[in-house]
């Protein structure tokens, strides 16, 4: 199995497409992040698996809370915006700070905040487990989707 089969195959599973954010002593961080998922009802927790390469997950971490915003199927740029490595990354976004501080990007059609519960190896990624402390979703908007390689949205009417 190669590493283009690998991408390719599992490319056929759409997913979501978030932002995580952050509030750190410099400002706001975020980066874009397609590995997100539901983690347990019970505590109520989620999980995100940012890159080792992530020069924003360090200081996502050393903030010790972040937001998980679900972007709405009219932000690719933003999306494409928060995958770039450097540059300020919220130049011209609209935001406010969350009840942890953590910003949550307007037009999302949801956003969770949670605590970094605890840090685990995931390969070439870190697995990080939130647990959920405020959490709102927005039915209006309809969700960004990543499948095969592209944005794509979600018709649902």
């Amino acid at each position: 199995m190669s590493l283009e089969d690998f991408r390719h195959v599992l490319g056929h599973f759409p997913t979501g497409v978030t932002v995580v954010t952050a509030m750190t002593p410099q400002g706001p961080t975020g980066f874009c992040c397609q590995s997100f998922s539901s983690l347990s009802l019970d505590p109520p927790m989620v999980l995100i698996l940012p890159a080792r390469t992530s020069t924003t997950w360090p200081r996502i971490e050393a903030a010790g809370r972040f937001c998980v915003n679900v972007l709405g199927h009219d932000q690719a740029d933003l999306a494409l915006g928060f995958a770039r490595s450097g540059g300020d990354k919220f130049a011209g976004v609209t935001w406010a700070p969350g009840h942890n501080g953590a910003p949550r990007v307007d037009g999302a059609c949801a956003w969770i905040e949670a605590e970094v519960a605890s840090i685990g190896d995931g390969g070439d990624h870190v697995v990080v487990h939130g647990r959920v402390s405020e959490l709102a979703a927005d039915s209006s908007v309809a969700p960004l989707i990543f499948h095969r390689g592209e944005f794509a949205q979600l018709n649902c009417a």
